[in-house]
């Protein structure tokens, strides 16, 4: 049953994953360069994708360095208070794009009836607002990629009526 669930898992984890590359892809350079918006969204998604792989998520380091800013310092474009410390580059993005493609495909291959139910919580705050299975954080971060992914979509439609085709399931 975990070689089901692991395959499972992986084609259609790894399909939401190459959607957000081919919408970061797709993306024209003066657009990305010009639509803040367009690029906090995609830092986000890559920068959560990364976080919700890490166990335990205190030991989160970044590839793409952010600051945590408050309030009344964010800008309007940005969704939460992880600031990225630069404007990074398409290429940055589908970097560690790449690399967190990688990371996911190992951590569901490795995935055994044992660690498959470890948790994966948030302790640097109390009570924990994320306590989760491995399985759901999995589970979780797909459908986190597959939102943002589909606000980027939407993003493409409007400012040059293109977007990427469907995944139904991942190549590899």
């Amino acid at each position: 049953m975990i070689n089901l669930i692991k395959e499972s898992l992986w084609g259609q984890f790894g399909a939401a994953i190459d959607m957000l590359r081919d919408a970061l892809t797709l993306c024209p350079d003066d657009l990305f360069a010009s639509n803040k918006k367009f690029f906090y969204i995609a830092y986000h998604t890559v920068i959560f994708l990364d976080y919700y792989m890490t166990n335990p998520p205190g030991s989160f380091s970044p590839l793409l360095p952010f600051t945590i800013r408050e309030a009344g310092d964010i800008p309007e474009e940005a969704l939460d208070d992880i600031i990225p410390d630069n404007m990074y580059s398409k290429e940055d993005l589908l970097g560690y794009l790449r690399s967190s493609r990688e990371k996911a495909q190992g951590l569901i291959a490795g995935l055994t009836e044992e660690n498959i139910g470890h948790r994966w919580k948030e302790e640097d705050v109390s009570p924990p607002v994320m306590n989760y299975s491995t399985l759901e954080i999995l589970i979780y971060n797909m459908r986190h990629v597959q939102h943002h992914t589909a606000q980027l979509n939407l993003m493409l439609r409007q400012e040059v009526n293109a977007a990427p085709g469907w995944i139904g399931r991942t190549e590899v």
